[in-house]
């Protein structure tokens, strides 16, 4: 703000008494001029109004990470409600929402022991536990029968789209991404399939089916679709890395995304993606620069679940 320039709205105090639910709730993070509190209340207005419009494609892109925690049940539900177009996520998102679907992960903390957990064969992701038998040992036993069951059909080259529906069909499982993402027909695209545990089984498969074929071309055919075919486009992305990228790089062929929000715990001073703040999308043209946006910094396992719920009440 210029010295000559009249101040804005009055910063009021956050009355928890007076709330009624979290909509009220995100109504006194919009007028408490609470740093990172306002940016979630502006991140949760411009998602509604991301899925309230008709003419805008709504782009979800994540980590894995997330998916090994509670905050799978928010993205189930932003799939099973359709909030959603279309997913852009790691190899590691299917590991996870695959593995939990027949295996538990538990919960450990940050100040473990790994060399101890290690020789207990428990592998440590933040403060949750991974079991191996709940990880690569469930995957190899459940995985390596399906993709026999999708060769026996004839199916032999695939999008990792037509993959994510496939096992998310086969699970059956109401608590899996995949599952919901199948029902509701919602692309699942994930350009680093081989960057995981279900990457390596497909590998593992290939190697006595040489000519099973993951085709990734098939994927960008119809992101290119996507893009080219939308009215508008908006993005709610969390965490960086491969997933936001490949939203942002393919809504930068019309002109950028119209809506953005983003959630990072990343910094810029290194210059990597996942800290770029997202008005440096702009200057790619990755971003539009009178797109609604904004950057929130924070744990998407708090935030996440915060604007998602408003938006549901």
């Amino acid at each position: 703000m210029c010295p000559d320039e009249a101040p804005g709205r009055k910063v009021k105090d956050i009355h928890l008494e007076d709330a009624q639910g979290l909509d009220d709730l995100m109504k006194g993070f919009e007028e408490a001029g609470g740093f990172t509190a306002t940016k979630i209340a502006e991140g949760a207005d411009i998602f509604e109004r991301m899925v309230t419009n008709k003419d805008c494609v709504t782009f979800l892109s994540f980590p894995a990470c997330v998916v090994a925690t509670g905050v799978r049940g928010v993205i189930k539900d932003l799939v099973r409600k359709k909030l959603v177009d279309v997913i852009v996520t790691t190899c590691g998102t299917l590991d996870h929402d695959l593995a939990r679907c027949w295996k538990d992960y538990y919960h450990g903390s940050f100040d473990m022991d790994d060399s101890s957990l290690r020789d207990e064969g428990i592998s440590r992701l933040g403060n949750v536990l991974v079991p191996d038998e709940s990880y690569g040992i469930v995957l190899e036993e459940k995985l390596q029968p399906m993709l026999q069951k999708l060769w026996d059909e004839g199916r032999k080259k695939v999008s990792t789209k037509d993959l994510s529906w496939y096992f998310g069909r086969e699970t059956g499982n109401e608590d899996s991404i995949l599952y919901w993402a199948e029902k509701n027909r919602i692309p699942v695209y994930v350009p680093g399939i081989t960057d995981g545990s279900v990457g390596y089984q497909l590998w593992s498969f290939w190697q006595d089916h040489k000519d099973f074929t993951i085709d990734l071309f098939q994927d960008e055919k119809e992101l290119a679709d996507i893009v080219f075919e939308a009215e508008e486009t908006g993005a709610l992305m969390i965490g960086g890395g491969i997933s936001k990228h490949h939203v942002m790089w393919w809504n930068q062929f019309r002109d950028g995304l119209d809506y953005v929000v983003y959630i990072t715990t990343a910094q810029e001073f290194d210059g990597s993606l996942s800290g770029a703040r997202i008005r440096e999308g702009i200057s790619w043209g990755k971003v539009k620069s009178k797109a609604n946006r904004v950057t929130i910094d924070g744990d998407a396992t708090v935030i996440l679940p915060l604007l998602v719920a408003s938006i549901l009440k």
